[in-house]
């Protein structure tokens, strides 16, 4: 009984993993921390979401990063389970593990573009691309490649909201209590960021490209 528990665990387990699946997730959490070590930690721009209470918790309260990231990703996973599912969890587990593996790629480099400190501006902008495209293409894949992805599309799906309404709502959120100790400068970029991410991961994500195939076909 047991040995056959743990070969449905097995069978359920690699259920979805398609090639073009595996593909797109690893590709999605390339650009995503590509753009977060390139531009995002070089410039400083804030994030909102869980990023961005993981950095005012420890800010105000000493909280390490290494106990509230968990905690927090751990209780956006409990509510994602609830409304979307384990197969979301288990495909955000996946996209967790690969976006951490290519975070440590890119670290064992120099930073390959150049430092946009100097223009705020261009960096939220570049910022936000990168962020939306990469999480955008986790996302449509059914997983998140994190809590903020997991509390988003919790709230999406328990509100009937827009997915970049809930992504904005959590960003705003977090980023207005980040004005206790953040510039308002640096919070207007970080808002042109977030809502830039905000809007191309929803397009992204309705994105039909059987639309497109038909429409070549009338031609």
């Amino acid at each position: 009984m047991n040995k056959n528990k743990q070969i449905q665990t097995i069978k359920w387990l690699a259920e979805g993993f398609t090639f073009s699946r595996v593909l797109t997730i690893f590709l999605g959490t390339a650009i995503l921390s590509f753009g977060i070590y390139n531009i995002h930690q070089q410039t400083s721009i804030t994030e909102g979401g869980i990023l961005g209470m993981i950095v005012l918790l420890n800010h105000w309260f000493g909280l390490p990063s290494s106990i509230v990231s968990p905690v927090l990703d751990l209780t956006c996973y409990a509510l994602a389970f609830k409304y979307l599912g384990k197969d979301f969890i288990k495909f955000s587990v996946f996209s967790t593990l690969s976006l951490a593996s290519f975070f440590k790629l890119w670290e064992s480099f120099p930073p390959m573009l150049p430092n946009f400190s100097d223009s705020p501006f261009i960096a939220a902008i570049l910022g936000g691309i990168f962020v939306g495209v990469g999480v955008g293409l986790i996302v449509r894949q059914g997983g998140s490649s994190g809590g903020d992805d997991a509390l988003a599309l919790s709230i999406s799906k328990l509100l009937g909201w827009r997915i970049s309404r809930a992504y904005l709502i959590t960003d705003l959120t977090v980023l207005v209590l980040s004005l206790s100790y953040i510039s308002v400068q640096r919070i207007i970029f970080s808002l042109i960021t977030v809502t830039l991410s905000s809007w191309i991961i929803e397009r992204i994500q309705e994105f039909d490209i059987s639309k497109i195939k038909n429409r070549q076909k009338a031609f």
